[in-house]
């Protein structure tokens, strides 16, 4: 587990940082925890281990590997905040969100309808506009 650079002009990974090693060209995770964002690594360490992540990220295509990264930033976030559900807590909480939401949705379009159908009513039973295709007075016709 070597990292992208060890010259002094180039600081370290976050990863080798955060693991105190010398950050050596090639480094499997120097692309993906820049020296800027330690967090990140810090939070995939406690969750994946260190050395299960190199394992991960060796064994996939280096065009999946980003996305590999931003997954496992990810979950190990919300298994900071949750560790018992991780994302998936958070995905039940969203969920239960668009179920409450869907239902609120459908009583306000049940009510528009109650209201535009109540309206409906009103207007086919005034004999003026029922007798009038054009409900407006003659001097507002442009």
């Amino acid at each position: 587990m070597s990292c992208s650079s060890s010259s002094s002009s180039n600081p370290p990974c976050a990863a080798c940082k955060f693991l105190r090693r010398k950050c050596l060209p090639g480094c499997i995770f120097g692309p993906y925890f820049p020296p800027e964002d330690p967090q990140k690594f810090s939070n995939v360490h406690k969750i994946f281990g260190a050395s299960n992540v190199s394992k991960l990220l060796n064994e996939i295509e280096a065009h999946q590997r980003e996305d590999a990264v931003n997954s496992l930033a990810y979950e190990a976030e919300a298994r900071m905040k949750d560790p018992v559900y991780g994302c998936v807590g958070a995905i039940s909480v969203l969920q239960r969100q668009v179920i409450r939401l869907q239902k609120e949705l459908d009583a306000t379009n049940a009510d528009l309808m109650r209201y535009a159908n109540a309206n409906y009513g009103v207007y086919n039973n005034n004999t003026t506009w029922n007798n009038n295709p054009n409900p407006l007075p003659d001097d507002d016709i442009h």
